[in-house]
């Protein structure tokens, strides 16, 4: 199941740095609301080179030239390549997933920190970057009502005309599966910790989330 989310991410981040990429390689901070941090101090604080930083600003700069990019730029650009679902609600969760200062806006250092541990980092990284994806209200504990929502999202952005064709009852019942296997203790939550001591043993889940070092 995890394997799946995994391909997901990966495939939804794509998306974003196809939007942003391209062939331009000078660092130009122009007049914008919100000014980057040096580029030196982005080098140290992510994993990516000089010039996929030049490059990542220069789109950033010319899609979000405000220096932001807002909760309905993320679902503009999932219903673009997701025509055939509702984005919508994946994007939001994205997008609180990026928006670590909760003012509603991503700048471009919260941006590129997201990406480099999904694109760069170690699978630990990756992980737990994932479950706090998940973890919704953000109180150290997976429910299976934030689970399932997060499902549900995922199910609407595949939207109906997946073949073959998925029960209403999938999203819940991927749920149950998900709970069988990481709920160790049975208490009805499941922790960071048993979230990864379970991903760590799973060597499906462990190969999926090597694919996204390969990405860009």
């Amino acid at each position: 199941f995890l394997h799946i989310l995994a391909a997901y991410i990966s495939k939804m981040n794509s998306v974003l740095l196809l939007v942003l990429y391209s062939i331009e390689d000078d660092f130009e901070l122009a007049t914008v609301c919100c000014r980057p941090d040096s580029l030196e101090k982005m080098l140290e604080q992510t994993k990516f080179t000089k010039t996929e930083l030049q490059i990542l600003y220069r789109n950033f700069k010319n899609e979000c030239p405000t220096g932001l990019v807002n909760e309905e730029t993320f679902k503009l650009i999932y219903s673009h390549f997701f025509p055939h679902g509702d984005s919508s609600a994946y994007a939001h969760f994205l997008f609180e997933a990026f928006d670590k200062h909760k003012n509603g806006a991503v700048n471009f250092e919260d941006f590129v920190a997201g990406l480099s541990i999904i694109l760069r980092g170690t699978v630990t990284d990756r992980l737990c970057w994932a479950f706090s994806l998940y973890d919704l209200n953000k109180d150290g504990c997976i429910t299976k009502e934030e689970m399932n929502d997060i499902m549900k999202s995922i199910y609407d952005l595949m939207g109906k005309y997946t073949y073959p064709c998925m029960k209403d009852s999938a999203p819940r019942e991927h749920v149950e599966s998900f709970f069988q296997k990481m709920d160790c203790n049975n208490d009805g939550v499941v922790t960071m910790e048993e979230f990864l001591e379970s991903c760590q043993k799973d060597e499906a889940i462990m190969e999926s989330m090597q694919m996204l070092d390969h990405v860009i």
